[in-house]
């Protein structure tokens, strides 16, 4: 073997091994966790590295620190603001006020109708003030249906220009005949792209059975959203229920964790990271902080 030969040999192995080396060495990722007793739904505090469990596509990862979140949440509420909630908009108003003051000091909060068309009622502030003048522009529009996919798709959009490193959907709903016409899964890969957590409070009406296309792809949106997304959904039978879920909502909000955990080098990310709870008394949900490089 000559000379030339032996040393681009040696250079190929010696790049092979730093390429291996590397790719033995783990990235830290991080997610924002939701941890809340399963029966209460009150945050749960003091929770560590033993406490919860990381998989990627089924495989399990190793959690590094877990430590309580601090950086500032936007959050986007989508309100039931049509015809169908005449009889229970007091109550939708009443749920959205204490949500907004519950949340205080956590991020800016914006508010947005889906009557006919997304409207923006309140744009992102932490001015209580400004957010009850918004909270005050919620009326149930005469003769106007629900367009909320359109309205979760355009708020994505919004939430994916921002810096924050992670972010809130919540909707304020009830069941309802959907006019959008956006297939369930385009949906879904806006909401991803956005990397807001959705988080959904619904009151249960017979329009929830309805089969035509549009309401199945609301419906897989309700089921998916919370669940690909690290958020939470909870259904209600009367309004009145809705300041008490709205107000348990902010507890978990305001009391996230901040976890990082142990992911190898791969050229192909995963399609799902999930990450639960170690303790059967506590439930667990969150997903990846925005920003992150994919690798």
């Amino acid at each position: 073997m000559s000379g030339y030969v032996a040393r681009l040999a040696a250079g190929s192995v010696a790049v092979f091994i730093l390429s291996a080396a590397l790719l033995a060495q783990p990235n830290e990722r991080v997610l924002y966790v939701n941890a809340y007793d399963a029966k209460t739904r009150k945050p749960v505090a003091g929770l560590g590295v033993k406490d919860f469990v990381v998989r990627e596509d089924g495989v399990a990862r190793e959690v590094l620190r877990v430590t309580p979140a601090s950086s500032p949440m936007p959050i986007a509420v989508l309100v039931d603001n049509t015809q169908a909630v005449a009889p229970n908009i007091a109550d939708i108003r009443k749920a959205l006020s204490s949500f907004v003051k519950a949340v205080d000091g956590l991020g800016p909060v914006a508010i947005v109708g889906f009557a006919d068309r997304p409207t923006i009622l309140r744009d992102y502030t932490t001015n209580q003030k400004q957010l009850e003048d918004g909270v005050g522009r919620v009326f149930a529009t005469p003769g106007a249906g629900a367009t909320l996919l359109d309205a979760i798709v355009e708020t994505s959009r919004g939430i994916r220009k921002r810096e924050e490193d992670r972010a809130s959907l919540v909707v304020l709903s009830s069941e309802n005949v959907e006019f959008s016409t956006r297939y369930y899964k385009d949906v879904l890969d806006e909401l991803k792209a956005g990397g807001a957590a959705l988080h959904v409070v619904l009151l249960n009406t017979p329009a929830g059975t309805r089969l035509d296309d549009p309401s199945r792809n609301r419906a897989s949106v309700f089921d998916l959203g919370p669940k690909n997304s690290g958020g939470t959904r909870d259904d209600v039978l009367t309004s009145q229920a809705f300041e008490e879920k709205m107000v348990e909502l902010a507890g978990i909000l305001k009391n996230q964790y901040r976890l990082v955990y142990a992911r190898p080098q791969a050229l192909i990310p995963p399609d799902r990271v999930e990450v639960t709870s170690a303790r059967d008394s506590v439930e667990a949900s969150g997903g990846p902080a925005r920003g992150q490089p994919v690798r």
